[in-house]
């Protein structure tokens, strides 16, 4: 399932690099997870642009699902052909929030032996 879910990852990157444009907004896709039966695959979209960017870019990639599936499945064999849904992974996005707060938070000084107890 690994190899599959890679070899989707791939081909649909491709085919969305190739064959769409987004006007000020980056567009990549994290992770593609298909059912164990191979009837259905959540392809996992990340943009990096404003929150209507971002919705218009998944309504774009929902409604052109079909015409991508075709163009995928040209280049991939499998036993069935899965039904994309493109969904939003905003990890990268909570990632650089997680980072910006620790840089605000700063250093933080620890004590150099961890078993030192404190005295009461």
């Amino acid at each position: 399932m690994t190899r599959i879910n890679e070899l989707l990852k791939r081909e649909i990157s491709t085919c969305i690099e190739k064959l769409f444009e987004f006007p000020n907004c980056l567009v990549t896709i994290h992770a593609v997870e298909t059912a164990e039966d191979l009837r259905a695959a959540q392809v996992f979209v990340g943009v990096i642009g404003t929150g209507t960017e971002s919705h218009d870019v998944l309504k774009k990639l929902n409604a052109k699902r079909g015409y991508i599936q075709g163009v995928v499945m040209k280049r991939v064999t499998l036993r069935c052909t899965p039904l994309l849904k493109f969904v939003a992974d905003e990890s990268i996005e909570r990632g650089v929030r997680i980072l910006n707060i620790l840089d605000d938070i700063g250093e933080i000084n620890l004590p150099d032996e961890p078993d030192e107890k404190p005295k009461a």
